[in-house]
């Protein structure tokens, strides 16, 4: 299949290449002030009403007939640059763009430079300009990408605290989270307050909720792909803040004459540091905090050829004192080697490692203790073609291998001195893909992409493999059976063709009709059956008793620029998922250093429908945006709810985000969000049984999230104050700095996030009913002022 599907490649570009009297024009967009690639830039040709745009590395190119054009270099936030360009061989012409003052940029969410969504394609995608994340109110004052995305249509989350986020019904574990290509397996630090993204060394967010292209897969739901900065390749540059509960700086610069650039950034907590002499446990050993490194070099061999390696290291330590509690952190790397190989023809080789591992550590000395290790490794190898046939066709093409290695568990107790193992067996996968795809414009009205994926998956021996039986459905299964499988031997098999096109009708200049069709296939499971997901949530590959979940995704959307200077973008999306092999539990399911994990998991059919709505202002002293989304989130299993259709926990059938922006003047902004969004369903009792005088809530008809919690709102603002840019003598500053001033939760809301029964703590007097209580869980109850200063040099 591999082979078809490179022979194939080859075929259209051979095919496409075959044009007479034809020169192509290439090279790179980047920043001017720092020599930042500049993804998503646009090259127009005014004459032809044709152009492209750059891709995740700046480069565009673009093949014309022989000719003299003028050409319209562009980004949002950055001066239009127009050259004249006599196109009678292949031309090499690299472009730097000036930004423009802060007051004059847009709020950048969707699209990207002169080709606004309308125009382009994609669909279901939300960009997010950094400089946009900046200035959305955040927990504490502090930054947050992740956070940031919950704003966005279809974006959503269980509650405040929650990790991670839920995009059009799927669950956190069903999200691709891709930093420099590297996969992040848990992309939350301090239980969800923060994400792992260090702002000051992210350059570019993108986040798409459908319609994702055939070079990416292994998820059903979503891909986040984060780029890290590549560094100021023309002078050296230090960027930091101090907040209220962490500080970070980040120290970026040349190498080599500007051949190169380097960027490390970096972050720690210190609410332990500063309450410790305050509270007894800290001075204990207790410790509370996270933090991470970033890094990114960047070296250009030539011309044609340029080098890349990025890195992050993180953790959250969670300690009670000395020895016991629990950490856990992501790790990263990617090497990466971009070459022109010719004008038309761009390749990327990528070599990828990615770790997630949590400890857990109880016991007061080396005699009496319990430790829990687990980890998820894996190493990535993608190579990747862009093959720029003309300016209305662009081909991909590549492949990629992921190879896994699993560590359920690795625990010891001890009790007295004598020690106990109860460690699970490590897992072994493999999985592959190639893939091929064409983003072509047919003519001005009709544009489609389309392309297909192929992805194969094997389980691989030293382990043993279970055979359960079959018994009641919802009730736990039993081992009939075991297999054992030597060192590299196959244990399991899947194979899956993933499908993906979409296109787009251009109504008028203004306005335009997309549709679009995907089919992911996912081989790795989360699998967790709490509120929200947590650090101990375990990843387990499929297996025998696990089959892939397959995800078909069909969207239709509608997008319009309105206004003289399209100043407001509107956009309504309608989609419709359907998943197979969804994975659910038996009640009491035991999910934790469990051999037989298996014998508790129930699997089903899943769907997600809904609208998106979706109207932004991008220019002017007042700019923001409006999302709404009518949604709805269910499963079918076997099982559990008599095996009727029954909400996720994480359904929530309104979502309303408001999120304004307000330019008071040169040095002072205004920014503000708030969020409405229907409770989330959860499991409520509704009968119960009294056995000597102990109260014992039941579910008579076996229901599964029978009630929603009240609904969630929340309202948040902040101001940006920005230091002087003229000193008291006239001289312009060199550096620059700001002071960022919040109030969350403005007022006060109690959201709940849970809601749990118990019987009242009262005396009950023979005779009279036993009364029982419900309590009310909220993560966050009052007003949170925060401040930070961050500045520049």
């Amino acid at each position: 299949m591999r082979v078809n599907l490179v022979w194939l490649a080859l075929f259209l570009v051979a095919g496409f290449s075959s044009g007479q009297d034809k020169a192509t024009l290439s090279g790179y967009l980047k920043d001017a002030s720092d020599g930042e690639a500049l993804i998503g830039a646009t090259v127009y040709v005014p004459s032809l009403n044709a152009g492209v745009t750059t891709n995740a590395y700046g480069f565009y190119s673009i093949t014309l007939g022989s000719g003299t054009y003028e050409i319209v270099f562009s980004y949002i936030g950055y001066a239009k640059v127009t050259r004249t360009v006599n196109l009678q061989q292949n031309v090499r012409l690299d472009i730097e763009l000036t930004p423009q003052s802060s007051q004059l940029q847009e709020i950048v969410v969707t699209g990207a430079a002169e080709k606004s969504a309308v125009q382009s394609v994609e669909m279901s995608v939300n960009k997010v300009d950094i400089t946009t994340i900046s200035k959305i109110p955040a927990f504490l004052g502090e930054v947050d990408v992740i956070k940031s995305l919950q704003q966005l249509p279809g974006v959503a989350t269980v509650g405040e605290g929650a990790s991670g986020f839920n995009v059009r019904g799927g669950n956190v574990g069903q999200n691709l989270v891709l930093l420099d290509e590297a996969t992040v397996y848990n992309s939350a630090h301090l239980l969800g307050f923060f994400s792992v993204f260090n702002p000051d060394a992210v350059m570019d967010v993108k986040l798409f909720k459908g319609a994702i292209p055939a070079p990416y897969g292994g998820r059903i739901a979503s891909l986040l792909d984060v780029r890290m900065k590549e560094g100021n390749n023309k002078e050296y540059e230090v960027n930091g803040g101090i907040g209220t509960i962490f500080s970070r700086l980040a120290f970026e610069g040349p190498v080599h004459d500007g051949k190169g650039s380097f960027i490390v950034a970096g972050r720690r907590s210190y609410i332990d540091i500063l309450a410790r002499p305050f509270v007894d446990v800290l001075q204990d050993g207790a410790k509370l905090n996270f933090y991470d490194l970033t890094g990114k070099a960047n070296y250009n061999i030539n011309n044609r050829n340029r080098l890349f390696l990025s890195g992050y290291t993180g953790r959250d330590v969670f300690f009670f004192d000395a020895n016991q509690g629990f950490s856990w952190g992501n790790n990263t790397a990617t090497l990466r080697w971009n070459s022109i190989i010719n004008d038309r023809l761009f390749a990327n080789f990528s070599g990828i490692f990615s770790k997630y591992d949590y400890a857990l550590r109880f016991g007061e000395d080396d005699r009496d203790y319990f430790r829990w290790n687990s980890s998820i490794t894996n190493f990535t190898f993608k190579p990747a073609f862009s093959y720029f046939i003309s300016s209305n066709n662009e081909l991909a093409f590549g492949a990629e291998g992921n190879y896994y290695s699993f560590q359920p568990a690795k625990a010891l107790g001890a009790s007295s001195g004598e020690v106990i193992d109860i460690s699970l067996t490590r897992k072994y996968n493999l999985e592959a893909a190639v893939y091929i795809s064409n983003n072509q414009r047919i003519n001005e009205t009709f544009s489609v992409e389309y392309g297909i994926r192929y992805s194969h998956f094997w389980g691989f021996g030293p382990g043993d493999q279970f055979i359960y039986n079959d018994t009641t459905a919802g009730v736990r299964k039993t081992v009939v059976s075991r297999r054992a499988f030597g060192r590299g031997e196959v244990m399991t098999e899947y194979g899956n063709f993933e499908p993906r096109v979409s296109a787009k009708v251009q109504l008028t200049p203004f306005s335009s009709i997309k549709a679009s069709y995907i089919r992911m296939a996912q081989y790795l499971h989360l699998i967790s059956n709490t509120t929200a997901s947590n650090p101990l949530d375990v990843w387990t590959p499929s297996s025998n008793n696990i089959k892939p979940e397959v995800g078909d995704q069909y969207t239709l959307g509608y997008f319009r620029d309105l206004g003289k200077e399209k100043s407001y973008e509107f956009s309504v999306e309608a989609y419709y998922r359907n998943n197979k092999n969804q994975i659910d539990y038996i009640d009491g399911a035991d999910l934790l250093i469990n051999e037989f994990l298996e014998g508790d998991l129930l699997t089903g059919r899943g769907r997600a429908y809904g609208v998106e709505f979706y109207l932004q202002k991008k220019t002017g002293r007042f700019n923001g945006w409006v999302a709404y989304t009518l949604a709805r989130t269910e499963l079918q299993v076997e099982g559990i709810n008599r095996g009727r259709w029954y909400p996720t926990r994480f359904d929530q059938t309104h979502n309303l985000k408001l999120t304004g922006f307000y330019e008071v003047n040169k040095r002072l902004s205004l920014s503000t969000n708030f969020t409405l969004l229907s409770g989330t369903p959860t499991t409520f009792p509704n009968s119960r049984y009294i056995i000597q005088n102990i109260l014992i809530p039941y579910n008579e008809d076996d229901s599964r999230n029978n009630f929603r919690i009240p609904a969630f709102h929340r309202l948040d603002i902040s101001a940006r104050l920005e230091g002087r840019t003229v000193k008291k003598n006239g001289k312009v500053r060199k550096n620059s700095d700001y002071w960022v001033f919040g109030l969350y939760n403005v007022y006060g809301r109690k959201n709940p996030f849970s809601i749990y029964f118990a019987q009242a703590d009262e005396r009950t007097v023979p005779g009279q009913a036993i009364n029982s209580q419900a309590t009310q869980l909220a993560i966050i109850g009052t007003v949170i002022p925060s401040i930070s200063y961050n500045f520049n040099f």
